[in-house]
């Protein structure tokens, strides 16, 4: 089966479901950039997808960064003079500051602050903060929680271990009819936050899950690895294979209900680009073109100047754009199965495209050729469809000279990629198209 009859089959509300089940099993784990929690998390994927995994040693040099030591956290928590737990990793794991270091010791009030992080402009929600490359400790709470803590003394425990290890990522490949590739990146690092980037985790694995076993044009790489070091690392390591790829996403905050964003390549008019338009401009869905930039998630990474691959990013409300964002309310009531499900159909689409953008050669092009006689017309219809579907044929065979890919022709004419196919399909059974080459 290729991916063609493959939509026609898919149950897209279905994944979206599975999907969100997907999160919740991942949400209570404590991920970062390295250690166990990622393992954990990487393992439950490998229940779904055939992934292998990679472990990377502490102190490999990769491009001008080294990887670093490795972080496990077992406990934490702040205890007031009662004994209580007024601040506990054990109910969220937002509450330690990600890669602290260990720490036991009593203090008061006023030096406890110097470490505590809250949100006063939304007093019920608890902040997501990270000290991966400065050597710190900190704990996170609600800002109602932090005015209702009282002067006196106060014992602090991180229970966690900061040493040589290993990064850890995990890649699927699927091999096509050729070995130029599809790049699919999805950050894995975050602890408890659904939208950014449990969204996005489940959305590349379900894409996955949907292409193996089909019959492919190209080969797919899909990497879930822990941001930004992880890109860089994957990129250094695997130099040799960086000029395979042909087309890449990275899927980034594609649960919440926010319209579409599409952020291009540094290229700006790669292929990917001009494909993930199409779809969007055509979806009937609201959604916004960005330009590229060097912020944001590890399109910045692949679309370095020294490797400039064309990687786009596909996501919803983009980062720090929603108030939600890096905080306990993004969490499993932020993300819902419908804009899962859409997310994933758009994506597919997207590569429904790439996979057959191709050039047709019109081998009947001294003016048009005579479709009634070869049955087009009624392949598409009765009378009152003819002036529909007799435009999608017309711009196919008026462009097929060699020089435009299907791509061009829905840019062009303004019609459904997908419609085109059709007519390209149905001309190429007919003997008036014929596919060429790379």
């Amino acid at each position: 089966m290729d991916l063609t009859a493959y939509r026609k089959n898919i149950e897209p509300d279905e994944i979206g479901h599975e999907m969100y089940k997907l999160m919740a099993e991942l949400y209570p784990i404590c991920r970062s950039i390295t250690g166990n929690g990622l393992r954990a998390s990487l393992a439950i994927l490998r229940k779904h997808l055939a992934l292998d995994i990679h472990e990377v040693p502490t102190g490999t040099a990769v491009f001008d960064w080294t990887i670093p030591n490795e972080w496990n956290i077992r406990d934490a928590y702040v205890k007031n003079n009662r004994g209580d737990r007024v601040i506990d990793f054990q109910k969220s794991n937002l509450h330690v500051v990600n890669y602290s270091i260990p720490v036991r010791a009593k203090m008061g009030l006023e030096e406890l602050k110097k470490h505590l992080f809250t949100l006063p402009e939304a007093p019920e929600w608890v902040p997501y903060r990270t000290s991966y490359y400065n050597e710190t400790w900190g704990f996170c709470l609600a800002y109602k929680d932090l005015l209702g803590l009282q002067e006196g003394e106060y014992e602090v425990c991180i229970d966690s271990s900061l040493e040589a290890g290993n990064l850890t990522y995990g890649e699927c490949y699927l091999e096509g009819s050729n070995e130029k590739e599809v790049l699919v990146s999805a950050h894995v690092c975050h602890p408890s936050l659904c939208n950014d980037n449990l969204s996005g985790i489940a959305l590349a694995l379900f894409l996955a899950k949907s292409l193996s076993g089909l019959s492919l044009q190209y080969s797919y790489r899909f990497l879930f690895i822990p941001g930004t070091i992880g890109s860089i690392a994957w990129l250094s390591l695997n130099q040799d294979r960086i000029s395979k790829i042909k087309h890449g996403l990275v899927l980034v905050g594609v649960g919440d209900q926010g319209k579409f964003t599409y952020k291009k390549s540094r290229r700006g008019n790669a292929e990917v680009d001009r494909a993930a338009i199409n779809v969007l401009k055509h979806s009937g869905k609201e959604y916004e073109v960005r330009k590229f930039d060097p912020y944001g998630h590890d399109e910045r990474q692949y679309c370095s100047p020294g490797i400039n691959l064309p990687v786009g990013c596909f996501s919803r409300t983009p980062h720090a754009e929603f108030p939600e964002y890096h905080t306990s309310a993004d969490d499993l009531n932020f993300v819902r199965p419908e804009y899962l499900s859409d997310s994933f159909a758009q994506c597919l689409s997207i590569l429904y495209v790439l996979e057959n953008n191709r050039r047709y050669l019109n081998l009947s092009p001294m003016c048009e050729p005579q479709l009634g006689k070869r049955g087009l017309y009624r392949m598409i219809g009765g009378p009152k469809d003819v002036g529909v579907e007799e435009l999608p044929l017309l711009w196919v065979l008026n462009l097929s000279d060699g020089e435009h890919s299907l791509l061009d022709v829905s840019e062009q004419s303004g019609l459904d990629f997908e419609r085109l196919k059709r007519a390209a399909d149905a001309l190429v059974q007919n003997g008036l198209l014929t596919v060429l080459g790379d």
